[in-house]
């Protein structure tokens, strides 16, 4: 270590000397925890492609999910597919198999899993700030054109690529050997740092707009109370309360652990990540197969589409119409209407506006 000193590039060396220069062992043959590890990730990996092209088919399949929302959700369905490519690519070249690799092909199997679980954390928060944006209008879609939606698709995948290849074209630690980390050992710390924190301050923009959105509906099903019963107002508060929790619970559980610890590796303030980092690997890919489980399963008519494609022998469903036919007014309209004593509405529209603000809540996680 001695002789070793920044600014001499070791970018001839293989990647077994950085390993060994960052005290990670490669292992010699498999032993029962890579077994372990390895197996658990190619299950994972299976079903996240599997749930994802899924996703995918139904929106393709269903003239009802051609709208904003849901090209957004088939962006995540092929981000987090990616990821399950990516980490199964992962699968075959770890463990005993790494010191076989050149340096290139390091890069390339991390660049992968930067690329994939980075679309996948934009898209969650592109998703957010959607839902935000016709929570507020109360509409069910959003009125952003479908060129708006390409661009904001491609803008995504040109930010996930980016930091995938931000290693490659230069920072690591191949010139810097004195910086380079404990998890990934040709990634400079800096560059763990700046991951960590930029995925960690997409999560803090998560809660912020879910929390917001949490509080504007509380407090406009607060004012329409009085034209409803106290049971529907507070089902219609429980049921935002469950899609918040498990939206923000799912990507907490997910990818906090890993975060952290990239982190602290980055700040060279622990020398125990390594007896935990395959696990939360393992754990953040997780996040994959949660997501259409969240945005996508729980939706009734994308259940129905999911049964067409798995069963289509056994069970035949019939579309009678592109749209649902239910007519979401803005609070605006719905007030003004209430107010002027529109007949048979009277009673209920404070009833119809929940209802509306709940499928709206839930168009994505009914």
């Amino acid at each position: 270590m001695a002789t070793l000193k920044d600014g001499i590039c070791y970018s001839n060396r293989s990647v077994v000397f950085f390993y060994n220069l960052s005290e990670k062992n490669i292992s010699e043959s498999w032993g029962s925890k890579d077994i372990a590890v390895v197996s658990l990730g190619m299950f994972v990996c299976c079903f996240v492609i599997f749930a994802n092209i899924l996703v995918m088919l139904a929106i393709f399949m269903n003239r009802r999910f051609h709208y904003p929302i849901y090209y957004l959700l088939g962006n995540l369905a092929a981000a987090d597919m990616f990821a399950g490519i990516s980490y199964l690519h992962l699968m075959f070249h770890t463990g005993p198999w790494t010191s076989k690799l050149s340096t290139y092909q390091w890069f390339v199997r991390q660049g992968l899993i930067d690329t994939s679980l980075t679309a996948s954390v934009i898209n969650l928060m592109a998703i957010a700030l959607e839902r935000h944006q016709t929570i507020f209008t109360m509409q069910l879609h959003s009125k952003m054109t479908n060129h708006r939606v390409v661009l904001l698709i491609a803008g995504i995948w040109v930010i996930a690529v980016v930091m995938g290849l931000i290693p490659t074209m230069g920072w690591n630690c191949m010139c810097k050997i004195l910086q380079c980390s404990t998890m990934a050992p040709l990634y400079s710390r800096s560059y763990l740092i700046f991951w960590a924190v930029l995925n960690l301050s997409a999560f803090t923009v998560m809660v912020a707009v879910y929390t917001r959105i949490f509080i504007y509906v509380r407090r406009k099903t607060h004012r329409m109370s009085q034209h409803t019963s106290q049971v529907k107002h507070k089902e219609t508060v429980v049921n935002l309360m469950k899609t918040v929790v498990m939206i923000l619970g799912c990507f907490v559980i997910c990818w906090t652990p890993g975060l952290v610890l990239l982190l602290l590796d980055g700040l060279d303030l622990t020398t125990s990540v390594l007896k935990y980092e395959k696990f939360f690997l393992v754990l953040a890919e997780c996040n994959s197969f949660m997501n259409p489980i969240i945005y996508s399963y729980r939706d009734k008519d994308m259940r129905n589409t999911f049964k067409r494609i798995l069963c289509f022998p056994c069970v035949r469903h019939d579309q009678t119409g592109e749209h649902s036919g239910v007519r979401f007014n803005t609070l605006d309209q719905e007030a003004r209407r209430v107010r002027d004593g529109d007949p048979g509405e009277q009673v209920n529209g404070g009833q119809v506006v929940l209802r509306d603000a709940e499928n709206i809540l839930e168009s994505t996680d009914s």
